[in-house]
């Protein structure tokens, strides 16, 4: 007979079913937890490092980043630009001096003519029937003055022998005393007449080119003192020499402009100057422009540059004390005036107010206010103030290649973003 078993027997399906089903749920809760773990990190890591990245940047940008240039030397040397009055050396019109009717003009406009050269000349009847009247007149004064004066001579010859009286003599010695002074005036009268005359034919005054013709043959002629509307004849203009008037501004006229070089330029003639001198100046400055006018002698022997033209003329002018050059991009426009931004050693903002002087279009010069040291912010904010600070961007651009500066400012600026 075997003995009895003390073992525990084993224990029914349904004790070990719940064990099982508590292990596996168990497992699953594991799983579940690593799941969302991962996810976490996946998930949150990177966004956590970009809020890292973007709290750097944003420290960063706290301080500015302002970029620096140093005043240059302002050039001793000023070039104007300024329109010019072309005008020719001498030119007249020419009017008549006697009344008539044109006869025969020999010139037409453009025409080159001598001084003493024949233009025109005026048919002036009324004038030659008064010029033999007076040359008659003379003859006949002539005469009666000498037959007074040898009559007065006689009487005083007679007076000396007592023949004759003395009032007597004197009156036949003022009788030829006024027979003289009618021939003179008669005399007088005849080279009035012969003047008159003479301007019946019109010469050239000096040598040049007529520019203007306004009567043609048979037009009626008045004197410019005839009382009437007087009409003028021909335009004569000597264009071997050119006189170009240009107005100075004011702020240049303590600058001795006499003797300085200038050139002219023509739109008819591009990349073409012409080279003159200034000669005068009218030593005051015009009331109404503020200007000073001076004058600028152009030789024009060929005749190339007509007068009337349009033209600009090219100054330039010496500098007594010429002051620092900055970038028009480097002022500020403040209440207290024009200002400027510098960066001292410790790298805080100072505020330099100026005073500019002239405009190079894309510089400004200074005159007083800036050192030769100062390091100028370009493009300051309109909210830059006193003590602010600052960073001062390096200049790479002479170490580094322009390319490789491109993409590294491009990837400075795109570093640190959130995805």
């Amino acid at each position: 007979m075997s003995p009895p078993n003390h073992d525990t027997p084993d224990a029914p399906p349904e004790a070990t079913a719940p064990r099982s089903t508590r292990g596996r749920r168990r497992v699953a809760l594991m799983i579940l937890a690593v799941v969302v773990l991962l996810a976490l990190i996946v998930g949150i890591w990177p966004r956590f490092h970009a809020h890292k990245a973007l709290q750097a940047q944003t420290a960063a940008l706290e301080v500015p980043t302002v970029q620096v240039t140093k005043p240059e030397a302002a050039p001793s040397n000023t070039e104007l630009i300024l329109p010019a009055d072309i005008q020719a050396a001498q030119q007249t019109p020419i009017y008549a001096r006697t009344n008539g009717y044109l006869k025969n003009w020999y010139v037409d406009i453009g025409a080159r003519v001598k001084a003493g050269q024949l233009l025109a000349t005026i048919d002036a009847p009324e004038v030659d029937d008064q010029l033999k009247q007076a040359r008659a007149d003379v003859m006949q004064a002539r005469v009666n003055a000498r037959i007074a004066h040898v009559t007065a001579q006689r009487w005083q010859e007679l007076m000396q022998t007592n023949s004759v009286s003395r009032q007597e003599t004197d009156m036949k010695i003022a009788d030829d005393e006024a027979k003289q002074a009618f021939l003179a005036s008669l005399e007088s009268n005849l080279t009035r007449l012969s003047h008159l005359q003479s301007y019946e034919k019109v010469y050239a005054p000096f040598d040049g080119a007529i520019t203007a013709r306004n009567v043609d043959v048979g037009a009626l002629i008045e004197a410019g003192s005839a009382g009437g509307p007087s009409r003028e004849l021909f335009d004569i203009a000597r264009t071997d020499l050119l006189r170009i008037y240009v107005d100075l501004p004011q702020s240049y006229s303590d600058i001795t402009v006499n003797g300085t070089q200038a050139q002219l330029a023509l739109p008819q003639f591009p990349g073409r100057t012409f080279a003159g001198t200034v000669v005068r100046n009218t030593g005051a400055i015009n009331a109404t422009t503020r200007t000073l006018r001076i004058e600028v002698d152009i030789p024009n022997a060929g005749g190339t540059v007509l007068p009337g033209s349009y033209g600009q003329l090219h100054l330039t002018l010496p500098t007594p004390h010429p002051g620092f050059s900055l970038p028009a991009n480097a002022l500020l426009y403040r209440p207290q005036g024009v200002q400027v931004a510098t960066v001292n050693a410790q790298g805080k903002v100072v505020l330099k107010t100026i005073v500019p002087g002239r405009d190079f279009g894309s510089r400004i010069e200074v005159i007083t206010g800036l050192a030769a040291n100062d390091a100028v912010i370009l493009n300051p904010a309109d909210s830059i103030v006193n003590g602010e600070s600052v960073r001062v961007q390096q200049d790479t651009s002479t170490s580094a290649p322009k390319n490789t500066s491109t993409n590294t400012s491009t990837n400075t600026s795109t570093s640190g973003a959130p995805p």
